[in-house]
């Protein structure tokens, strides 16, 4: 008999965890989270989304053995900003049976419920400034750093319970020697130009990093303010995620666009840490999962390019062209095999043709799903 027990205590967290590992044991593509962030990121106290927004954690238990996880978010950060009653899942993680993720989803639905929700959108784990979406195309490899991944079965669980399309996702992929130099070629002149505004293009100083992160918090905030479903990011969780950003970042990935001293624009890849995570057995960095973390940093050989935006009023300048170019060149320099460009969405053309314009090729699809309580 299947039921549903709500994690309670270190022991059931360490399930919850632990659960994808047995899920695709046979899947050579996936790749295990940290267990160490993991238990952080889901511990109240450990991370600063506690401090304004709930979360409950529920595992799918058939007589003792885990088959499916889930967990059920009230994000009020983002339902205070959009005047909203949506409610969340994430974490979501099952065997390929529909009553199955039924016993997930309506848990979900209960516990959203009581909290007088309206709506559920999912699978975002806590907002869509981490990992979110659903892959819908492109299973044909790992995923890269702090990007989803799961089988193909999970859009067909979904849309049996009633979940339809919220909005897509996208990600492109350059290869080393494919994609646009004449493109590349153009950025000289763009910088001339927007050198003429007093505008320049710069990488981070990280012997000033506190400061500068501050700088690129206001940027971010305001940047993405229209992207669907975003909310502006709070000081102190800016701060968690660009400190723990910090321990792999190449500051030559980090390049900005400043005017006067101000900060109007920035891009940032960061390596593919899932080259390494792939090969740490459960995530687990002891005994030898901290040996392969440290000696295989310096042979990473592609990036993920997971931020760029620029603020409104210097859109449309050719500041996306020049930060991306900056990023290409690096990725030139390094002789990586290549670059990741994620997420986007799907219609947000602004930042899509300039990604296609240097030779991004589209290559994976990533979908949040929406149903009303």
């Amino acid at each position: 008999m299947r039921v549903v027990k709500a994690v309670s205590g270190k022991k059931d967290l360490k399930l919850f965890i632990d659960f994808p590992h047995s899920l695709y044991a046979e899947d050579p593509n996936y790749v295990p989270e940290l267990f160490i962030a993991q238990r952080d990121l889901l511990t109240p106290g450990k991370h600063p989304f506690f401090k304004h927004s709930a979360i409950a954690l529920f595992l799918l238990l058939d007589d003792d053995q885990v088959v499916g996880r889930i967990a059920a978010i009230e994000n009020m950060h983002h339902n205070k900003v959009y005047q909203s009653k949506d409610g969340f899942f994430g974490f979501f993680e099952c065997i390929n049976d529909v009553s199955a993720a039924r016993q997930l989803i309506n848990t979900v639905h209960q516990w959203l419920e009581t909290r007088q929700m309206t709506k559920v959108l999912g699978p975002v784990n806590f907002s869509t400034n981490e990992v979110c979406g659903l892959l819908i195309e492109g299973f044909n490899g790992p995923p890269v750093a702090m990007m989803p991944y799961n089988p193909p079965y999970y859009l067909i669980l979904l849309e049996a319970l009633g979940y339809t399309k919220n909005v897509d996702l996208r990600a492109y992929r350059y290869t080393a020697g494919d994609y646009s130099d004449r493109s590349l070629l153009l950025i000289d002149r763009i910088k001339e130009r927007l050198l003429r505004k007093d505008i320049t293009i710069r990488t981070i100083n990280m012997k000033n990093f506190a400061q500068e992160r501050d700088a690129l918090r206001l940027v971010y905030n305001k940047a993405w303010d229209k992207n669907l479903g975003f909310v502006p990011m709070t000081d102190e969780e800016f701060e968690y995620t660009a400190n723990d950003l910090k321990l792999i970042l190449d500051p030559k990935f980090c390049i900005m666009a400043e005017q006067h001293g101000k900060i109007v624009g920035f891009a940032l890849a960061i390596p593919d840490i899932n080259q390494i995570l792939i090969k740490i057995k459960k995530g687990r960095l002891f005994p030898t999962g901290l040996i392969r973390l440290l000696t295989g940093k310096g042979k990473i050989d592609g990036i993920r390019i997971m931020l760029l935006g620029v603020v409104d009023g210097y859109r449309k300048m050719g500041i996306e062209a020049c930060l991306y170019g900056g990023i290409i060149k690096r990725f030139q320099e390094k002789k990586m095999k290549y670059a990741e460009a994620s997420w986007t969405l799907d219609h947000n053309d602004m930042v899509n043709r300039p990604i296609e314009d240097i030779g991004g090729k589209l290559y994976r699809k990533y979908r949040i799903l929406e149903r009303e309580l």
